[in-house]
């Protein structure tokens, strides 16, 4: 009999174990909420202001403030949290710690006045707060320049496309506008960097936008420089090697464009296509038809739906056309490629600029075809 009592105890302190084990247990709360106002110094609601929660666990979520200075986080778990507000640089983020709690009462409330807390720390933060302000307003002056400096490029592209068009009798004109105006853009471009911080995110920018002030204008030699300081800042970015290439191949610097070029197809390799036929256009502007080919048949390889490569090409490789004479003709000899280049560019835009210049060509080497006579050492028979 006591070996029987024995038994039933034992089982069930085993059923009890297992009941622990396998009764699922309750959810960790979720349920948190951090929320509050952040006001500047100047006592308004301060809006579009990073902020950060981290939690003691280092998890870590991210807002804004709203147009009211506003912010909010949820579904926190209980815990002790870091709110970190980001001020603008130099500032370090402001920090400060909070308890969140689950349940309707459990909503922890940070609100920063921004001017009672400058007040508060004295004149140590009114000096930061001066040098912030300092660099605010230098960030809008080069917002300002820069903009200036933009339109000012677009206005040299413009008289750039008129002297193109333009009669012999304006063009000089023209051209003293054209230096006018890329004065005037480069001298944007250098205020604006007066108004850079040290380390400034936004000097590579300001050296690009420079380098195309110089670029519009052709002035090849300060526009490479620009570019490369540029290059230097921030090498990571695609258009600005392009834009070089652009430069070095209008001054006939081929071997240096080419690796400019194909570094910034390495970067960006979906836009690979547009960086060979950059290369290839600047080529063909340049009059040099013959370096044109290799990047435009790189171009065309890569997208082959580009009507303006096809037709860039087959007028490159007219270049290679050579005569060969037969009797008293010279039979044209054209390069292998020439016509199916043409065909393409009719092709793909029939109705459009390249495809009928690509018509035309092909209308040309048609009549070419027939041969031409030569009229050197063809003497005339005697009646």
């Amino acid at each position: 009999m006591k070996s029987f009592h024995k038994s039933c105890v034992l089982a069930a302190m085993v059923l009890a174990a297992l009941a622990s084990v396998l009764v699922p247990r309750a959810a960790a709360q979720v349920d948190g909420v951090i929320r509050g106002q952040i006001i500047d110094i100047a006592g308004k609601p301060w809006a579009e202001l990073a902020i950060e929660a981290v939690s003691d666990q280092g998890a870590k979520v991210d807002t804004k403030t709203d147009a009211s200075g506003n912010y909010v986080f949820r579904n926190l778990r209980p815990g002790i949290f870091t709110v970190r507000v980001m001020l603008p640089a130099p500032n370090p983020p402001y920090e400060v710690q909070c308890r969140v709690q689950g349940g309707p009462s459990g909503e922890a409330k940070v609100d920063l006045n921004f001017k009672d807390i400058a007040a508060k720390q004295g004149a140590e933060y009114q000096a930061v707060t001066k040098k912030n302000e300092e660099a605010k307003k230098s960030l809008e002056s080069l917002k300002a320049r820069v903009a200036a400096g933009d339109a000012l490029i677009a206005q040299e592209r413009q008289v750039k496309a008129e002297l193109g068009k333009a009669p012999v009798d304006q063009r000089d004109a023209l051209k003293q506008k054209l230096t006018d105006l890329s004065n005037q853009a480069v001298t944007e471009f250098k205020e604006a960097q007066k108004s850079l911080g040290e380390k400034d995110p936004n000097a590579a920018l300001v050296f690009f936008k420079l380098g195309e002030a110089y670029d519009s204008a052709g002035r090849n030699e300060e526009a490479t420089e620009a570019y490369k300081q540029a290059i230097a800042l921030k090498p990571e970015v695609p258009g600005y090697y392009n834009n070089l290439g652009n430069v070095l191949a209008r001054a006939g610097k081929i071997d240096e464009a080419k690796a400019a070029y194909a570094k910034s197809a390495e970067l960006d390799p979906a836009n690979a296509a547009t960086a060979y036929r950059n290369f290839g256009i600047s080529l063909y502007n340049a009059n040099r038809l013959a370096d044109a080919i290799e990047p435009l048949q790189k171009a065309t390889e890569l997208d082959p739906k580009s009507a303006q490569a096809w037709y860039l090409l087959g007028a490159s490789l007219l270049m290679k056309m050579t005569t060969k004479k037969v009797g008293d003709r010279e039979e044209v000899q054209l390069a292998p490629g020439t016509i199916e280049a043409y065909q393409k560019a009719e092709e793909l835009d029939p109705n459009g600029p390249w495809g009928q210049q690509a018509k035309q060509g092909l209308t040309d080497l048609k009549a070419l075809g027939a041969g031409i006579e030569t009229k050197v050492n063809v003497k005339k028979k005697k009646s």
